[in-house]
């Protein structure tokens, strides 16, 4: 089996890759991270008393602000309209759990967009509960699903929260 063509190297130099030519059409890409938290930092967030306010809803709309500026980011990454964008940010056993999905119609995908979302989601969950404790975790940060495009559908496989 041949290994697949990294598309943004050419004669071994990074390059933007061309989608002049590519037609726009409905394109949707979810992703996860995990934010394993300390005792003492979740316990600072289920008191609820943080002065720069809910933890989960500030990183909830940092995630959806992130989506959309993904191209400022990603170096070699289109900056495309994001058409829709959902960015859950939910307190579980193992820590906080982010999920994105991010939408759009464009001659490219939003993979980069729904990582970014749930990691810039994830930095805000650590940089609002970080006086609490600096030994938060930022893990398990993944694609999902993608869905339209030349490269096709795909769903990664199950797999279990990581534990804490």
């Amino acid at each position: 089996m041949s290994a697949p063509e990294l598309t943004h190297f050419r004669d071994g130099l990074p390059r933007m890759v061309d989608v002049t030519g590519k037609v726009a059409t409905s394109r949707e890409a979810s992703a996860e991270a995990w934010v394993r938290l300390p005792p003492e930092a979740r316990a600072a967030l289920e008191a609820g008393t943080n002065p720069k306010g809910d933890p989960l809803i500030v990183a909830r709309l940092a995630g959806l602000a992130g989506s959309k500026r993904t191209a400022d980011l990603v170096t070699l990454c289109h900056p495309i309209p994001v058409t829709g964008a959902d960015v859950q940010v939910t307190l579980e056993d193992a820590g906080v759990w982010v999920r994105a999905t991010v939408r759009t119609t464009a001659p490219t995908g939003v993979e980069m967009e729904a990582l970014t979302a749930v990691t810039v989601a994830a930095l805000n969950v650590y940089d609002m509960l970080k006086a609490a404790s600096k030994a938060i975790e930022i893990t398990g940060v993944r694609l999902l699903s993608k869905s339209g495009g030349k490269s096709g559908d795909f769903v990664a496989p199950d797999q279990l929260p990581p534990s804490g």
